[in-house]
């Protein structure tokens, strides 16, 4: 048999580097000498941190992103006969939240461009159950908020948004996560600001909004051991709030290196046979750098043989898994589309520029 190769150049690489890895232990050592685990002073410090970072009031650690759209739902008061317009190009956890919450998520279909929510098929899909808009910002890029922010006014909606890939992010030069009453991010590994395992947090510009996720994190308790509502058990651990804390001030430069890194991949595939989604505003992040192209099994190929690793985000559009068929979702066609011809090239802070140079040449020379 013959040995499969390692890529040359991988999609991510996870493995601290030596200047992180420094600022982890410290962390680590700092929680484990102090012997507080849980909803300690890590997380207190964490959220102040972030929520200044992001520009928020207020933010809340909670155990994962999907849990960070699900408590700021419930704390909402969505639930049962309510309905949430999202996107159905995402990783199928937005809307599942939408699901744990008890709502119904209803999917309007992409702006082709951005490859986030059309607001003119948000506006299509508002009816009389509707309560609140759940916009992507995807890979991101950050979604049309101008244009959601009116149809929200418009119909007395609620905007939550979804930023678990935007983390810095910006629309129109105003920081996403002050468009909406709250956002949900999520620190997952692979995240601009990942940790070393789960975590999200809600920041909202809403006290009493932030106390009630606050609490509903913590199985809706008040005081100890007195439970005011049913919440549910979804706490960031000190562990990975003080890593966060860590990796936290290395944020924007990172930001900028993705954002080199975008521009040389744009040099490098401008005429190319493949279609790169545009840059529709210079607040985009670029968790992740996608093409398109409807030969995704050949470029895959090609980019293999050339030592370079490729991933899909997303290949089956939310609306089509089996979880969601319950919730009779509407065809997305654009969706459709997208999700049979998008490929994620790597993209991360820690490529050389002698890699994103050989990503950049062996994705312009497929020919399509």
């Amino acid at each position: 048999m013959t040995t499969p190769v390692a890529p040359r150049v991988r999609f991510n690489a996870l493995v601290p580097d030596e200047a992180d890895r420094a600022g982890i232990d410290a962390a680590i050592h700092r929680v484990v000498d102090r012997g507080w685990f849980v909803l300690g002073p890590e997380v207190e410090a964490f959220e102040a941190e972030f929520a200044a970072a992001t520009q928020a009031p207020h933010a809340v650690g909670v155990g994962t992103g999907t849990d960070a759209i699900t408590l700021a739902l419930r704390a909402l008061d969505l639930g049962p006969g309510d309905e949430v317009i999202t996107t159905p190009l995402s990783a199928a956890y937005t809307a599942l939240a939408v699901m744990m919450a008890g709502a119904r998520p209803v999917f309007a279909d992409l702006d082709p461009a951005r490859l986030t929510l059309d607001p003119a098929a948000i506006e299509a899909a508002i009816t009389p159950r509707t309560r609140a808009i759940l916009p992507v910002h995807l890979y991101g890029q950050p979604a049309d908020m101008p244009r959601i922010a009116a149809i929200a006014e418009r119909h007395g909606l609620a905007i939550v948004e979804d930023a678990a890939q935007a983390h810095l992010a910006t629309c129109g030069g105003q920081p996403v996560g002050s468009w909406g009453i709250a956002t949900a991010y999520s620190f997952y590994p692979t995240k601009n600001l990942g940790a070393l395992g789960d975590g999200g947090a809600v920041t909202t510009r809403d006290a009493t909004l932030a106390a009630r996720i606050a609490r509903l994190r913590n199985g809706g308790q008040t005081t100890r051991y007195q439970h005011a509502e049913p919440g549910a058990n979804s706490r960031l651990d000190e562990m990975q709030a003080a890593i966060l804390r860590a990796r936290l001030p290395h944020l924007a430069a990172a930001t900028a290196r993705r954002r080199a890194i975008a521009a040389r991949y744009r040099a490098a595939l401008a005429g190319a046979s493949l279609t790169v989604p545009p840059e529709c505003d210079a607040g985009h992040v670029y968790h992740l750098f996608p093409v398109l192209t409807p030969h995704r099994d050949r470029f895959q190929a090609h980019m293999t043989a050339a030592g370079i690793e490729t991933l899909i985000h997303y290949p089956v559009p939310i609306p089509r898994q089996p979880a969601l068929a319950a919730t009779s979702p509407a065809p997305c066609p654009i969706a459709d589309r997208i999700t049979a011809e998008v490929v994620s090239l790597p993209m991360y802070p820690g490529l050389t520029d002698t890699e994103v140079a050989a990503v950049g040449a062996a994705a312009a020379g497929f020919a399509g």
